[in-house]
This record gives structure tokens, sequence and C-alpha cells, in this order.
């Protein structure tokens, strides 16, 4: 059993060998080309090109690319930005999806309305022009007297920014529950 296997292995050398001799072995030989020596004297020299034939020749529009209103080929269409540090802590309403929150009142005050939310917990939060509320870094723009107009401001996938409205509406108490 021992000498199969041995026998085995060296006829597999030997035919691995004679492969790889196979491959390395010479080709056809290398075909030589043109002798330079040959071809200079058939050279003539070259006559100085008068003015007046130039003018005559077309000359050839030579193709010069303008970028202008046209995408740059090697910008990744995925603008990867990394998020911005804040060194200032998160509100409480910037831990809250904005349909998280719900729109309770809206009080009337001389300097201006303010709208109260209130998260799933029951607990309150007021909510005055320039707020900062939800996750991704909305503020409020308006307080009308039924409802409130939340602004996001991202970019898209282009870099340009884009605004996003979220308007929060004041729910009436239905009839017959409580008030």
């Amino acid at each position: 059993m021992k000498r199969r296997a041995k026998r085995n292995s060296v006829l597999l050398w030997v035919f691995l060998f004679l492969f790889l001799l196979a491959g390395c072995g010479g080709g056809s030989p290398p075909v030589p080309g043109p002798k330079k020596e040959a071809a200079a004297p058939a050279k003539k020299k070259a006559e100085p090109v008068k003015a007046e034939e130039k003018k005559d020749e077309p000359k050839e529009a030579e193709y010069a690319y303008n970028p202008v209103g046209k995408q740059d080929p090697f910008r990744p269409f995925l603008q990867l930005t990394p998020l911005p540090s804040k060194s200032v802590p998160l509100t409480p309403l910037q831990k809250y999806e904005i349909s998280q929150l719900r729109l309770v009142a809206i009080l009337s005050a001389p300097d201006g309305n303010v709208g109260l939310v209130e998260d799933a917990t029951g607990k309150g939060y007021f909510l005055k022009k320039g707020t900062l509320v939800g996750k991704n870094d909305g503020k409020v723009s308006k307080v009308l007297k039924d409802r409130v107009v939340v602004e996001e401001v991202f970019l898209d996938a282009l870099s340009q920014k884009k605004v996003n409205e979220i308007t929060m509406t004041l729910h009436k108490p239905e009839e017959g529950g409580e008030q």
C-alpha cells in the first residue's frame, strides 16, 4: 500500500515537471523586424512648407470639454458626511420623533403663541418659535392658533438643501369624551 502511494506521488511529480517544462519550452523564434540601416538612406530631406500652403490646409477643430451644467463623473452619488459633533447636550424634545409628540393646547401670549405638546408618558413641553424638536434637527417655524409647523432641513443626494415641513394639528376633544 505504501509502495503504491509512493509510486503515485513520484508519477505526479514527474507529470508536473514535464508539464512545466513543456510550458516553458521554446516557441517559434522571434521574427526580425526591418533593419533601420536600410530605411535611413531612403529618407529625403524635409522641405520647408511655404506659408501659402499652410493657409490652404483646413485646420482641425480642437475639442474642448465644457463641464458647465454637467455632473462630475468622479464625484460619488451619495455624499456620506460625518455628523457634526454636538457639544451641546440634546434637549428632551430632541430625543423624540415628532410623530411621538401630541399637540394638546395652544396658549396665546403677547410675545406670540405657545404650543403645549405631550409625550407618550404624559409629560408636557412648551413649543415656541425657534424651539428645537425631533431627532432630525427640526425647528419650530410657526405657532398658529390651531397648529404648529416644524421645519427639518436636510441635504438630498445632490447635496442640495431641502426643507421638510411637518404640521402638528390641535385635536379637539370628541363629544362625550373627556374634556
